[in-house]
This record gives C-alpha cells, structure tokens and sequence, in this order.
C-alpha cells in the first residue's frame, strides 16, 4: 500500500477431522507450567505451547532498491528469527531518495548479482527453518519496462462538453486528447480517440445520439449542433497510461494488461524462468508467490470487450457505453460532479442496468483472465498462491475463494476507542484496525474451507515512530477478530546497521531493531504466535448468513476501491457484522452465487461445510431470479429470512428486466406471507447497532452461542471449535477501557483460560451450566476454551474490590538515558507527563524511575499498580526482577519481594522513538516518516500500593 493513497485506504473439502494437528501424535512438551501436566497427547495444546513457524508473523521484508548483499541479507534473518518471526515475503521496492545509500550499488532486478543475492538468502532461510514467500516481480501491479505495447494496461476514459443548439464547433484531436487526463499518467503512455457521439443535453426517450466516429483520425473535428442544447461524449483510450507502483530497478514501467490472459501469461512466465534458471523448481524454496493491492486505476478494457461483453450478457453494449461510463479521477475512483445528458428516471435506471452488466462482466474477465491465470502458474510451479484479491475489479468476495491463501489488511490508524461510532454515515474507521474488506476475505476463506486466512497486518502510514507495542496488539487482535489467523506483518525494512539512523525505510510500523521496544517484540511476537496456532487448527464457528447489496452498488457506483470504499451503501453496511458479534452470535458473508449453489436442508443453507440458519439481507432490492428462487427455498424449509429495510423486487442487468423483477416481487411478497414467524422487514438501524441487533434477536428468536448480558461497542468474540472443543476468543479493543460481563455458554465442560502470553492454561470458575463471569482489562483479550479435561492449576484474578489502596507519594529520582547517548538525571515531586517538562519534550529512550516505600506490614498479597502506561515497563523491588507489562494497566503482584521496612523500587520505561525522531528536522528520513506523537511519555499517574 502506497503513502501515495493514504488518504484512502465449490471446492475441495477440507474437513474439520483433516485438518492437519490432529495427525500430530507426541506427548505434551517438556515445557508444560504448573497445573499443565494432567494432560497428554494433546497436540493442540502442545502447538499452543510451542507454535510452528507458519503459526508465528511473517514480515513483509522490503529490499529497499535492492541495495543487497548476501552477507547482510543472512544477518537480518538471524534478528528476524531471534525476535520470533517464522517467515519472510521477499519484496523487492523502489528506492527511497531521502535515505543515504552509503554507496552500497542498487541491484538490477532479475540480473546475475541480484539472483546470487536470492539465492543465499532463500538457501539461508531454509537453513535456519524460516519460510519464505516472494512477491511476482516488484511493487504493484504487475509491470515493467519489457512489457510490449500489446500487452500494456488499458481504460477507456469519458469527457464531455456541452455543446449549444444550431451552432458550429470545431476541435482539435490533440485539444480533445489533452482533455482528459487518466488517474495515473505514465510518461509513455499512447492516447486514441476511440468513440465521438453528439446526445441531446436532456433525454426522455433513449437514442444513442449521432455517431461521429468518422472524424475519429481526422486533425480537426468539425460539429455541426442540431436544435436545442447536445453534449458531446468522447471517449478516449489511453494504452500504458499505468507505471507499477514503487517498482525497483528492473522491474518498474508500465503495468500490464489484466483483462488480457497471454499478458498475465508472459509476465509470470517470464519471472518464472528468471528464478528456475537459477534455483531450479521453485517449491524447493519457496511457500508461495504473493499479488498485492490490485490498483489498476481505473483500467476497465481490453481488445475483445465487446465482444465478450455480447456473448455474456446476450446484447451489444456499444450504444449505450459512452452513457454508462463515469468520469474518473485519482485512483480510478468516479468523480463527484455534474456532467452529460440530463436522463429521466427511467432511462437512468436502465443505464445503470446496463452499467452493471459492464461492471460484472469486467470482474468475470479479471477472474478468469487474471486470478485463474495466476492460481493455474502456481499450481503448476508447486507453490501456493497468496493474494488480496478485492479491488475495482474483483468480486469482493468470491475473487477470494480460489486462491491458496486469501490476504485481507488492517492499518494502525489513530487509536482512540472512544472514536468508535457505529452511526450510519460516521467514517468507516472510527476505532477500527481491519478494513472492510477482510470480513469478505475471511468469509471467502471459511467457504472455501480455508483455516488459513492471511492478513497484511499493521500498514502504517501516520505514526510509525510512535507506535507502541499495546498499539501493536490492539491492531493485531482486532484483525484476528475479524477472521484473520496468520500475519504478514506491514514490515521489516532491509537496512544495515551502517545506515545512519533511522535507516533505510520505505514503509511499515518501524519493526527494526533500531526500535526502542525492539528487545521486547518477541513478548508480542510469542502472543501472537499461539493465537494463530489456535484459530489455524480449528474452525471458527458462523449459522448467520449475511448479503451485501452488491448489485445495488454496482449499478449505481461500480464496484469499489476496496478495501478503502468512496462508497459504502447503505452507510452501515460494514458494520452489520460486528453488532452480531458483539451479542453473541456468528455469521459469514455470501453472495448470490453462494446461495444459488448452497444445499437447503431441514432450515439450513449449507455450502461445504457452511450451515447457516438464518439469512440477513442488508437492504437488498436487487439480485437474479434464481437468487430469489434460493432464498424461498431456504424459508420454505423453515429457515430464518430478515429483510433491512425493503425486500428484494428488482432483477439485475438489462436482459429480461420487466418479466425477471415481477418474479422477484413476487417471490418476495410469497415468503412474507407464508412465513410471517420467521421472515420479516425490519427497520434499518439507526444510531445504535448493538440494541438494533439485540431487538432482532428477540424478535427471530436467534440463540447466540455466548450470551453476554452488557454487549459494549469495545468488546467483541468468535467461536471457533475444533472436535470436542470448543474455544471462545474475547477481546477488549479499548486501550483506556476496562469491561467485565457475565457470559452464558450453556456448556457442561471444563472451561479453561488458554493464556496466550506464557502458554499456559487454567481451570476457569464457571457455574455447572457454564455461566462465567469475565473481566477484561483495557488492551486485554481471553481465549476461553470448553473440553473434557478436569483438572489443573486454577486461574486466580486480581480482586482489588478487597484490596487497600494507598497512593505513593514520596520523590521520584529519574535517569534518562537517550537513544542519541546521552543522560540526564532529575528529581519530580509528583509524576508528570514529560512530553510537558520542555527541556524533555524531545526525549526517547529508557526512563529509570527510583523511589523508596516504607511498609509496615507484609500482607498476603501485595501489588504494585502503575496505571495504563502507553510505554514498556519492568519493574524491579529491592533487587528482585518482578517482570514486564507492555500493554493495557500495568499492574505488578510484588508479595513475594516486599519487606516490612523500606522496599526499593526501580521502574524502567521504554518509550517510543517518536518525540526524538520528530525533533530531527534535518533528518529527512526521519521527517518523512515521524507523523503524529500519541500518548505521554513515562509515568503520568499516581503510583498506587494495593495490599490485602
């Protein structure tokens, strides 16, 4: 993903009983805690405990202009594996002008030295057990300079003029051409006028208006306007107008064409004998090849269109193409402006028909011309693709379904919760990490029976200096909760450590071992790693079945920019999903085709090994004949059917309109009336989803799998099951909010809390019937797990309703030791932020807090708390390590180091780099990248001693 677009942003079963730790036969690891060792054999603990390296995050690895050599290539996988990362993506990029090269050469893409450099380091990894996966080429689309003119990506691209009745007009080719300039303008790119028509500037009755192709070669276009005012539509063609984003040396020029089979063909092909030549078969070396963001801006051609747009859709689009085209600005994104013939409602709805039947047919030959393309070439090499297949031309969901691992993202944005807003019309990322998109991704992965489900995980474009660890797992816990479960972390920059600081950087949340929290990344980095061996070793759970109004938004918007939409529609479509969620429920997306194909059996739409009892369609008026057909089927078999706000009564595209949307009215109004107990209109929501859903709820009599008596917007759950298991993962995704709730699973097995930090597990207190009670600090998630274990260590939590509480108030002796090396020493009387002391406002670094407290007693249990700190702390009591918090309040169980007398206490604070590299206003890799500062610098509550 660019800084350039920051402002944006039926197939084989693999059933439950294969899926692959279940094969695994060892005992349980030597490593098992306290209270572990009841249980033997079982190999998903034991992978929970010690998880595989394709559970642990990948990095995206960028080889920052390819200035790479094979000795500082096999050194930076040594700190990747040693910070707990198990896997790379080699990605070569553009070279960042703003940093110092320090002489190393830039390698050319594809040449003799840049393969000797590939070969060592995938021969490396292997050696050191890290996977590795590679991106096709560099950057993104597709692309290079040896790309042919014939193969070079193509749009075809509206202007208009309006034109004033019986008068002439006269206008150059070139001032026409110049007209119009495409959303990304490569200096090479061939322009053509490719359709001239003169339309009346007010339509009531369709014509397609006079055809002045004849002029289209001519110098001068000469027009001779009828009676009453014209608009003049022409298109123009523009050829290679595209250049690969951030494409390094070698591998930069223009992009491909997608819609074009033998282009997709040539380009793999061509990289493909690149790597064999000198690595021989690629699955000796690599997991898989990886597509990233399909931004074609705007390209919506290729040679056959029209043609394959006739055998489709069964008529010839030519008469009405210049009508269904919008203007396009930055991205390929529509335009918001007024222009072209003014159409009566009814010649409008039929254009947008017709604009859907384009739309699709475009997403038809993207799928089959370019994902088929791809997943086949993978396939044939023995690698797995690995792909984030949404975009302009993509179906949101389905595109997802064929390729081996589908990839979705989720970017660090300004974090406070308190932003989040579930009101129709507020900003899609209000308090939310994953984008839109990965629900589609994840939905897609589960019906296509897939627990690996990738995500690009932290893209960073605003704070990458001060981004905290907790900020780290808020965004990752976030995106596990909405179905990712594996990372390819958003990334790790190739930079020798001879670089001046802050290094070589292109992108990403500054995962480099010049960051100060950089020592601690494996605390996260184990966290991390033993979630996703739970969520990829088991099945997440959905029997709610939910449809986008897709053909409604492809008719009268096109399809998006996913997963950064200009258009969501309705607004809170995005956000359906979480309420369920968030009250106890699961659910999948589908689509039309999903529902067409799917089974109906006993009041279940079942596809694979999906089975949904309950289908909710967010104000779909528009779909196929057959869909309907489906969706009656699914009622008469006494499934659950909620309608937001209107029920299906249009027929999509052009084909059959008046007879095929009679039959969906009537199908419709069929399922209303048999099935008033189970199917119903409902009202949109409006400004609260969480009590929107909870109505609905009651009203369908939908059983929630958990039963969470005060749902908050903050706290959400899935429930993934695996055999006789069954595992629920809750996560607070407040930095500053703590929540506790009882939650009912009616489950008559052990619980137990998997600790994901240490790998360890607990018996969890619950009633016979499984009633527990959970409390969530800020920052904090539990996987609560159901099974036929009995016994083990039980999990004891901090009561601080029976605990005293007694505010330190003594002085605080400070050393502050800078990155830049040098140190300070100072005295506070009262804890402060020391962004607010100015002589610190630059300060990152450790901070050593020092003070003496004097207890008159030990009690049983004695804790320090700290508050929520924004940095990493450890905490020391006289003389005794006690450990390290890095997220949510930091609250430290000190009873077996207290003394009675005076305790020495030492706290050291990690910062950010933030606050210093945005003082360097001459460092200008540092100024690029410092963005916003977020959050204080050290201590900034009172101390608090809480003693029993």
């Amino acid at each position: 993903m660019s800084i350039e677009r920051r402002q944006f942003i039926k197939i084989t079963s693999l059933t439950t009983a294969s899926l692959p730790f279940l094969s695994l036969t060892k005992k349980a690891s030597n490593q098992l805690g306290a209270g572990n060792t009841a249980v033997e054999n079982d190999a998903m603990f034991d992978m929970f405990i010690n998880p595989k390296n394709y559970h642990r995050p990948f990095v995206r690895w960028w080889w920052n202009g390819d200035r790479v050599t094979k000795e500082e290539a096999l050194r930076e996988l040594d700190v990747m594996k040693d910070a707990g990362i198990g896997g790379v993506e080699i990605n070569p990029i553009k070279w960042n002008e703003n940093a110092d090269g320090i002489d190393i050469p830039q390698l050319q893409w594809g040449s003799d030295e840049w393969l000797n450099v590939v070969e060592a380091t995938v021969k490396g990894a292997k050696e050191k057990g890290i996977i590795c996966d590679m991106i096709i080429g560099s950057g993104w689309p597709f692309g290079g300079e040896f790309v042919p003119r014939s193969e070079q990506s193509q749009i075809i691209m509206l202007g208009t003029k309006n034109l004033e009745g019986n008068k002439e007009y006269s206008f150059t080719q070139k001032e026409l051409l110049e007209s119009v300039e495409p959303p990304s303008n490569y200096k090479n790119k061939l322009s053509e006028l490719f359709v001239l028509r003169l339309a009346p500037a007010a339509m009531n009755v369709f014509g397609e208006g006079i055809n002045l192709n004849a002029q289209i070669k001519n110098d001068a276009i000469k027009i001779n306007v009828p009676d009453g005012n014209h608009v003049l539509y022409y298109l123009i063609k523009f050829t290679g107008y595209q250049s690969v984003i951030q494409g390094a040396l070698g591998a930069n020029g223009p992009v491909i064409n997608h819609y074009d089979k033998t282009a997709v063909e040539n380009y793999l092909n061509r990289f493909a004998e690149k790597l064999t030549g000198k690595l021989g078969p690629l699955n000796n070396y690599f997991r898989a090849f990886f597509t990233d963001s399909i931004e074609l801006e705007g390209a919506n051609w290729c040679n056959d269109m029209f043609e394959q747009f006739k055998q489709r859709r069964g008529y010839d689009v030519e008469p009405y193409f210049p009508f269904i085209l919008y203007k396009v600005g930055e991205m390929g994104n529509a335009v918001n402006e007024e222009y072209g013939s003014k159409f009566s409602p009814e010649i409008k709805a039929m254009l947008n028909r017709i604009h859907y039947d384009f739309e699709i047919t475009r997403v038809e030959l993207f799928q089959e011309r370019f994902i088929k393309t791809f997943t086949t070439w993978c396939t044939a090499h023995g690698v797995k693709s690995r792909m984030q297949a949404y975009g302009m031309d993509c179906h949101p969901l389905e595109s997802s379904m064929t390729i081996d691992i589908p990839e979705c993202e989720t970017w660090i944005w300004v974090p406070d919760i308190e932003e989040f807003d579930d009101t129709p019309g507020s900003p899609n990322f209000g308090g939310r990490n994953y984008t839109m998109i990965n629900k589609f991704v994840s939905s897609a992965g589960h019906l296509s029976n897939k627990q690996l489900i990738s995500c690009e995980e932290m893209t960073n474009t605003n704070q990458i200096f001060s981004t905290t660890l907790e900020r780290v797992k808020l965004t990752g816990d976030q995106s596990n909760l909405s179905g990712v479960t594996h990372s390819v972390l958003h990334g790790f920059n190739y930079t020798p450590l001879e670089a001046p600081f802050p290094g070589w950087l292109r992108y990403g949340s500054f995962f480099n071992e010049r960051n100060t929290w950089w020592p601690y990344f494996r605390l996260w980095s184990d966290y991390k790693s033993r979630m996703s061996s739970v969520f990829q070793n088991s099945v997440m759970q959905a029997d709610i079945a939910v449809l986008h109004p897709l053909a409604d938004l492809a008719s009268k918007s096109g399809f998006q920019r996913d997963p950064f939409p200009r258009v969501s529609y309705p607004l809170y479509v995005h956000h359906v999903w979480e309420a369920i969620h968030q009250n106890g429920n699961g659910c999948d997306y589908v689509s039309e085709h999903i529902l067409q194909q799917s089974i109906i059996n006993k009041g279940k739409i079942n596809f694979n090994t999906r089975s949904y009892h309950t289908l909710i369609l967010i104000e779909v008026e528009t779909m196929q004949p057959e869909t309907a057909k489906a969706i009656k089927k699914f009622a008469d078999a006494g499934g659950k059917v909620i309608f937001i706000g209107k029920a299906p009564h249009i027929s999509s595209g052009l084909e059959g309109y008046d007879k095929k949307s009679k039959e969906i009215e009537e199908i419709s109004a069929n399922i209303l009336k048999r099935h008033p107990q189970t199917t119903g209109v409902v009202a949109a929501p409006a400004k609260d989803l969480l009590g929107w859903y909870r109505d609905l709820q009651k009203q369908f009599s939908l059983t929630p799998y958990v039963v969470i008596n005060e749902p908050v917007h903050h706290v959400s759950q899935l429930y993934y099951k695996v055999n006789d298991r069954d595992i629920f993962y809750f996560t607070n995704y407040s930095a500053n909010n703590a929540h506790s709730f009882s939650a009912n699973f009616n489950n008559k097995k052990t619980a137990w809390l998997w600790d994901a930090e240490t790998g360890k597990r607990y018996l969890y207190p619950s009633s016979e019937n499984g009633l527990l009670q959970i409390s969530l600090g800020p920052s904090e998630s539990k996987i609560i797990v159901f099974d036929n274990n009995k016994e083990g260590e039980k999990y004891i939590s901090v009561d601080r309703s029976n605990l005293k509480e007694r505010i330190i108030n003594s002085d605080w002796n400070l050393t502050l030791n800078h990155v830049n090396d040098t140190a300070k020493k100072i005295t506070l009387h009262a804890l402060t932020d020391l962004k607010q002391i100015n002589e610190l406002k630059d300060f990152s670094g450790t901070i050593i807090y020092k003070t003496i407290i004097a207890i008159d007693a030990v009690n049983n249990k004695t804790y320090l708390d700290l508050g929520h700190i924004y940095d990493v702390s450890e905490l020391e009591v006289n003389g005794q390590t006690i450990g390290t918090k890095w997220y949510g309040d930091h609250v430290y169980d000190i009873s077996k180091a207290v003394q009675k007398g005076d305790n020495y206490i030492s706290i050291k604070i990690v910062t950010t780099l933030g606050a210093y590299t945005k003082s360097l206003k001459n460092n200008k890799a540092a100024q690029e990248w410092s963005g916003e500062l977020y959050g204080p610098t050290g201590l900034t509550t009172p101390v608090k001693l809480l003693t029993s």
